[in-house]
């Protein structure tokens, strides 16, 4: 029977300006649905697993949409609660040379899933069912009954021995009160996990830690295990990314785990499409966790997956372990026939 992967969040609508046209200059914009939850999950079915989203839907024609969007990617509804009326919404402007994309959220904190309570889900039997949860950040900064929900699932699921997985994934924009309202939560959240998606940045402006190191890798190491210490965590795992000059991208992932760091090749790609690259990127690294790959293999293969996002439209990652093997191989087709 496969693993069940289950993710805790929120469903948002995304709305794409086309091209690299800017908000002021468009008049039309294509939709679709997506979320940290909703890429991590999906992912994972497409590498073979049993995926459910743990949310809630407005109960109107919004909500059909996105069970129907989710249903295609394969993502199990056992666990989507109906009611209220509204949905998140964010548009994407694409970024292009020294323009940066651009994210404008809206409607926000009024959706159904951020005025849920707790007793909207079955946490037992959600608990019962997850060898691994996902959990994210972007979920943490919103409102304090989504963090309690958050925080009473992951208690749950670990007391049933399944694995918490956390993505810290700080987004300024969401935080009225900075690093100092958000680093209680994360702390919390960090003590419950098993494995965590950081990196040194993380550790200095979220948890307040100092190092006297200068470079960012040597950051990394210095703090990284002293957070996997500290909270207990088995797995500590994030990427440092860049921009080169001629406008491609690169990608080096890590692993820290059993005392050890673990690094993948720096590897530079053309972007298509640059949401929900790190997401693939947990999604690889779960895979390599749970399919018992070597901390090599795995980091490795988490980068390939990070990688092959960018180059397919929309937020969800949709490569098989196949596609994933092949870029890790360093294999570009020209047309598969």
């Amino acid at each position: 029977m496969p693993k069940q992967i289950v993710a805790f969040g929120e469903v948002m609508m995304r709305l794409q300006v086309p091209g690299y046209e800017l908000l002021t200059q468009a008049n039309t914009l294509q939709y679709s649905f997506s979320g940290t939850g909703v890429n991590v999950v999906s992912a994972m079915n497409k590498l073979g697993y049993e995926g459910y989203l743990v949310t809630k839907l407005p109960d109107n024609p919004l909500g059909d949409a996105a069970v129907a969007f989710l249903q295609r990617l394969g993502i199990n509804r056992r666990f989507i609660t109906r009611g209220g009326k509204y949905l998140g919404l964010y548009f994407l402007e694409n970024g292009f040379g020294q323009r940066a994309s651009r994210v404008t959220y809206t409607n926000r904190l009024e959706s159904s899933f951020n005025t849920a309570s707790f007793t909207d889900y079955n946490l037992d039997l959600i608990a019962e069912q997850a060898d691994i949860i996902h959990f994210c950040g972007i979920t943490l900064a919103m409102t304090d009954d989504v963090r309690y929900s958050m925080k009473a699932l992951a208690k749950k699921v670990k007391e049933k021995g399944g694995l918490v997985c956390f993505d810290c994934n700080y987004r300024p924009s969401l935080w009225e009160g900075g690093y100092g309202q958000a680093k209680p939560h994360y702390e919390d959240m960090l003590a419950l996990a098993n494995i965590v998606m950081m990196n040194e940045k993380d550790a200095m402006y979220i948890l307040g830690m100092e190092t006297v190191e200068v470079t960012r890798e040597e950051q990394l190491k210095d703090l990284i295990p002293k957070v996997a210490k500290h909270f207990d965590i088995q797995t500590v795992a994030g990427t440092h990314r860049g921009i080169n000059r001629d406008n491609t991208h690169s990608l080096r992932g890590y692993m820290y785990k059993d005392g050890e760091f673990h690094f993948s090749e720096n590897i530079s790609f053309s972007v298509y499409d640059r949401i929900g690259a790190g997401d693939a990127y947990t999604s690889g690294l779960l895979h390599g966790e749970l399919a018992g790959f070597s901390p090599e293999k795995t980091v490795g293969f988490a980068a390939s997956a990070g990688m092959l996002a960018c180059t397919i439209v929309g937020d969800t990652p949709m490569s098989t372990e196949a596609e994933i093997l092949l870029a890790m191989a360093g294999s570009i087709d020209d047309i598969k026939r």
